[in-house]
C-alpha cells in the first residue's frame, strides 16, 4: 500500500479555484442526463475514480459521451439493456442512485463495487424500492452487493424514511419519476437537496414542503443539463481546516457551491471560532460562490443537528477539534459506522494514535483538545480518512498509509496540499 508523509506546516495563504468539483452533483449530472432529450453539456465534471466509473455505467446504458477534456457531453438514447457488469466502484451514491433510475428500465442491471462497497448496507434502498414494485436482490437478502435488478412497473409511494439520507431520497426521487402516480417522500430532517434543484431545473414536477417532498411521474423526457459542477465543499473543507488551524494561514476557495445544505461544516469551524466569508456569485442550478477561511484559536463545540449536512465532512472537522480548546462532542451521527470505513472507530483510533484523548459512543465520539503528535496512522480505504489526517500532519507532520483511495474523490488533493506544506509520497 502506498503511503504519504506530510510536515508542519509554516504560516500560508492559499486561494484556489482548482478544488475537485463536486462529486455529488457530478453523479447526478451523468445519471440525470440518460432522462433528458437532447444533449446533456457538463462543464468541469470530477474527473475522479467515483465519477468517472458513473460516466462509464451511463455509456453502458446506451447513452452518446464525448469529452473534450473540459466539456463532456451525453446524448440519451434511452435506457439500454447491457451485458456489462456495472461497476460502481467505491461509490455508495452511485450504487444507491442506480437502483432508484434501473429499477424501472426495461432489461436486467447487475451492479457491482469495489471490495469495500460490497461490505457497505444496501437495504436502506432496496427494501423501500421493493415495497413499490422493484424487483432487486443480492447478497445477504438484498442487502450487499453485487446487486441483480430486472426493471419492472413501479407504483406510487407514500414513503416516511427512518433516515435523513439524500442518496435514499434520491433513489426513491428517480423511481417515483417513472412510477403510476403521484409520490410523497418524507424524513426526519432535511437532507442534501441536490437532486430536487436538479431536477426541478430540468422540468421535473417536484414540491417541497419541509421535510415533506412530492414528486410527479414524468409525462415527457426532461431537459438536457447546461451546467458548470462548482468546487466540492466536502473537498474544500480539509483547506478549511488546514487554514483555521495554522496560526496567520488563510484558505480561499473560489467557485464553490454555497448550498446550504452543503456548507454546514464551514458553519460549525464558524462557531468554533474560524473567521469565515462567503461571497456569493450565481445561482441558476446551485448558489455559487467563494469561501474565505481565516485562523482564530478554536473552541470546543458540541455538533448534534443537521448531522445529514455534514456527515461527510466530520472526519476533518474532528482535526480541527482535536486543536480546539476543550471538550467537543459529536451525536446522532450513527451514519458514520457504514461509511467508506467505520469512521467512528477510523477516527478515534487515530486520534488516539496522535495523542487526543477521546471517547467513543455508538452514535459518535467525544474529542479532547489538546496537542496533536506526530503519528503513522492507516486510512482503512477511507479517502476522508486519509485527507482529514494528512491535514492533522500540518500541524506535528503525519504519515499516512493507504491513500490510493484520494483518487476516489480528489484527484489533485497533493498538488494542492503541496501549496501548503512539503509532502513526500
Amino acid at each position: 500500500m502506498m503511503s504519504a508523509k506530510v510536515y508542519s506546516a509554516q504560516p500560508f495563504e492559499f486561494k484556489s479555484d482548482a478544488i475537485a468539483p463536486d462529486k455529488s452533483i457530478s453523479h447526478r449530472c451523468a445519471m440525470f442526463s440518460v432522462l433528458a432529450e437532447g444533449e446533456s453539456r457538463i462543464e468541469n465534471f470530477l474527473r475522479a475514480e467515483d465519477t468517472l466509473n458513473t460516466l462509464k455505467i451511463v455509456g453502458h446504458l446506451g447513452a452518446e459521451i464525448t469529452d473534450d477534456g473540459k466539456i463532456i457531453t451525453i446524448r440519451s438514447n434511452g435506457i439500454q439493456e447491457t451485458s456489462e457488469i456495472l461497476d460502481c466502484g467505491n461509490s455508495g451514491t452511485g450504487m444507491r442512485l442506480f437502483c432508484g433510475l434501473l429499477s424501472s428500465a426495461e432489461g436486467h442491471f447487475i451492479l457491482t463495487g469495489d471490495e469495500y462497497l460490497k461490505r457497505r448496507p444496501m437495504k436502506r434502498v432496496t427494501q423501500p424500492l421493493r415495497s413499490i414494485g422493484a424487483k432487486l436482490d443480492g447478497r445477504n437478502n438484498g442487502d450487499l452487493a453485487p446487486l441483480s435488478i430486472r426493471g419492472a412497473s413501479l407504483k406510487a409511494f407514500d414513503y416516511t424514511s427512518p433516515i435523513a439520507s439524500a442518496q435514499v431520497k434520491s433513489a426513491m426521487m428517480l423511481a417515483a419519476l417513472r412510477s403510476d402516480g403521484v409520490c410523497t417522500f418524507r424524513e426526519p430532517e432535511l437532507s442534501r437537496d441536490h437532486t430536487e434543484r436538479m431536477l426541478r431545473g430540468m422540468g421535473a414536477r417536484v414540491e417541497i414542503n419541509a421535510l415533506e417532498t412530492k414528486i410527479w411521474p414524468l409525462k415527457t423526457p426532461l431537459k438536457p443539463l447546461d451546467i458548470r459542477v462548482p468546487a466540492d465543499p466536502s473537498s474544500a473543507f480539509f483547506f478549511a481546516v488546514a487554514a483555521a488551524i495554522i496560526p496567520g494561514s488563510s484558505a480561499t476557495i473560489e467557485g464553490v457551491t454555497l448550498n446550504p445544505t452543503r456548507i454546514e461544516a464551514f458553519k460549525v469551524l464558524e462557531r468554533m471560532g474560524a473567521k469565515i466569508t462567503y461571497t456569493l456569485n450565481d445561482e441558476r442550478y446551485e448558489p455559487i460562490g467563494s469561501i474565505k477561511v481565516e485562523y482564530a484559536p478554536l473552541q470546543a463545540v458540541i455538533v448534534e443537528e443537521n448531522i445529514a449536512w455534514l456527515i461527510d465532512e466530520l472526519p476533518a472537522l474532528s482535526i480541527a477539534m482535536a486543536c480546539a480548546e476543550g471538550k467537543s462532542v459529536i451525536k446522532n451521527a450513527e451514519e458514520l459506522r457504514v461509511k467508506e470505513s467505520d469512521r467512528i472507530k477510523t477516527v478515534v483510533d487515530n486520534l488516539n494514535l496522535c495523542g487526543i484523548e477521546t471517547e467513543e459512543y455508538p452514535d459518535g465520539y467525544a474529542v479532547l483538545g489538546g496537542e496533536l503528535k506526530s503519528a503513522v496512522v492507516n486510512s482503512f480505504g477511507d479517502h476522508r480518512i486519509a485527507m482529514s489526517f494528512l491535514i492533522a500532519g500540518l500541524k506535528c507532520g503525519m504519515e499516512v498509509v493507504d491513500i490510493e483511495c484520494i483518487n476516489t474523490s480528489f484527484p489533485n488533493f497533493f498538488e494542492l496540499l503541496g501549496i501548503c506544506t512539503k509532502v513526500e509520497r
